[in-house]
């Protein structure tokens, strides 16, 4: 029996698993968890396993936002600050592992049927060769995955946190507005994630590009301010929320065709997190695969690399769960 967990600024996912050979399979059990209600991990691991009452526990591992040293991690998005050792103690078990939640994902990818893929570019087919990993949320991760000849081995990676670097005269003047909204640097997590959707959203409001309708501001003062503006965007209500997800999805192509190149991904680039299977309808009408692909001299090379979406929200726990099976021993 596993538990495994997938971490994040705004939900914690836990699972139980049973293994079935190499394989972990699909969850017993899974239940989400508001991550802010919460002072810890492990309220929330004892909380479930009272809840759930599953047979002996043999496994554990949890995918966390944030980077993990020494088995240790604070959350990058999250007031909290895990150990393996102490929650290792509140389950009883001997060995509890941490890794980074995109390295988790990584590693449930091999766990994924073609049904739960969306292919944005089929590329030049299935080949090997490394693979890449980005994933906007309420953060933005990236992971490398490193392919050895004959098997995929993730790495974990604090890619979301890199300079942004504006392409044209907008994202000049959107860099210049955040830096004086931030009090300076300005990373790409800050335009790619929940958060960034609404910064994109409040420059082109404060800037004067766009009115912002009275209705839209009611619906995002009221509750999520991303899905807010993503639902007007996507029903075509308001210019403002349309050229929101506009920018949005074009930064976040060329992002991953940037992130394609620097890993030279062959075998793949992967676009996962919360935020895509919610704005499918827009990452399909070209906008995004226009600026992955817009690579100058490299573009032939990031247009041969397959793009595949991941739409099943799991991925993150399958992963953490085959890393707990496969890592046993080690």
């Amino acid at each position: 029996m596993i538990i495994a967990g997938d971490i994040g600024g705004t939900k914690t996912n836990v699972a139980l698993f049973e293994a079935e050979g190499a394989r972990v399979g699909r969850p017993v059990v899974q239940q989400s968890f508001p991550s802010g209600r919460y002072d810890s991990l492990e309220d929330i691991l004892r909380e479930f396993v009272a809840a759930q009452r599953p047979g002996a526990i043999t496994h554990a591992c949890f995918g966390v936002a944030g980077p993990v040293v020494r088995g240790r991690a604070e959350g990058t998005n999250l007031a909290w600050t895990m150990s393996e050792e102490t929650i290792a103690a509140s389950l009883g078990l001997p060995r509890v592992l941490l890794i980074n939640d995109l390295e988790a994902t990584a590693h449930g990818i091999v766990e994924l049927a073609p049904e739960q893929l969306y292919t944005l570019n089929e590329g030049g087919g299935e080949r090997h060769g490394h693979r890449g990993l980005i994933a906007a949320g309420t953060g933005l991760g990236m992971a490398a995955i490193y392919f050895d000849g004959r098997a995929y081995h993730p790495m974990p990676s604090e890619g979301g946190h890199v300079d942004f670097a504006p392409r044209d005269a907008r994202e000049f003047e959107m860099l210049t507005y955040l830096r004086g909204q931030i009090g300076g640097r300005v990373s790409y997590e800050r335009v790619l994630s929940g958060m960034g959707l609404f910064n994109i959203y409040s420059f082109l409001r404060d800037r004067g590009h766009f009115e912002e309708p009275a209705w839209l501001a009611e619906e995002i003062r009221a509750g999520d301010d991303a899905a807010a503006i993503s639902r007007a965007a996507l029903a075509g209500r308001s210019q403002l929320a349309e050229t929101t997800l506009q920018i949005f999805v074009e930064i976040y192509g060329a992002m991953a065709g940037n992130l394609a190149l620097m890993l030279k991904s062959t075998g793949g680039l992967y676009v996962g997190g919360g935020i895509a299977p919610k704005i499918m309808e827009k990452l399909k009408d070209g906008t995004f695969m226009r600026h992955y692909g817009d690579k100058g001299r490299m573009s032939g090379l990031v247009k041969s690399i397959p793009v595949r979406v991941i739409l099943d929200d799991k991925t993150a726990l399958y992963g953490a769960a085959r890393h707990a099976l496969s890592a046993d021993g080690k």
